[in-house]
């Protein structure tokens, strides 16, 4: 569905019709520790972004909401786990490193961490 910032995001949801008003992510509304989410939050939210470059199966994504500056602005804090490895992924965009590694080809971290003056 489409977020309040124009992206595409799975987590979305909005339902208008019939004068209903409802709004919510449901990736942040999992999180029970979370503060609430807030329609303004989807301008700043990584998630569709990191949905976009991976698209793993076993990647699972978690959310929440964090403050920053002094605790005046909210932005969306994304971590992400791998169910296939069970390692915690430390950049959800590019992934764990090893789901795709028997593609035969280096993995986006092995291009990652090459010297240029090779």
């Amino acid at each position: 569905m489409r977020t309040p910032a124009g992206k595409e995001c799975q987590y979305y949801y909005a339902d208008f019709h019939r004068g209903r008003d409802v709004q919510t992510c449901r990736l942040i509304e999992r999180n029970r520790e979370s503060p609430p989410w807030t329609p303004g939050l989807c301008h700043t939210c990584p998630v569709p972004d990191i949905l976009m470059a991976n698209a793993c199966p076993h990647l699972v994504l978690d959310a929440q909401v964090g403050k920053r500056l002094f605790g005046l602005v909210q932005r969306v804090e994304v971590t992400g786990w791998c169910s296939e490895y069970f390692l915690d992924v430390e950049h959800p965009a590019v992934g764990c490193g090893h789901c795709h590694e028997h593609r035969g080809g280096p993995s986006i971290l092995d291009i990652a961490q090459q010297d240029p003056n090779e």
